[in-house]
């Protein structure tokens, strides 16, 4: 199952904390790191390959 890391981010886009999320899939990814959205953006990545990234602040999605 592939692994992907939802990366919660803060301010100047750095890295304040990360979750490891084990999906099927790229879509099953999504769903799970949308979950993790509040106050903070969210980057989600497979490796070293970037698959989306979340605003909190619109709870808009973008695919990367």
């Amino acid at each position: 199952m592939p692994i992907y890391c939802a990366y919660i981010v803060g301010l100047h886009d750095r890295a304040i904390g990360v979750v490891q999320l084990d999906c099927v899939d790229d879509e099953s990814a999504i769903k799970s790191a949308r979950r993790l959205v509040d106050s903070h953006n969210v980057e989600l990545w497979q490796t070293d390959r970037p698959v989306a990234r979340f605003d909190a602040r619109s709870k808009q999605m973008y695919k990367k």
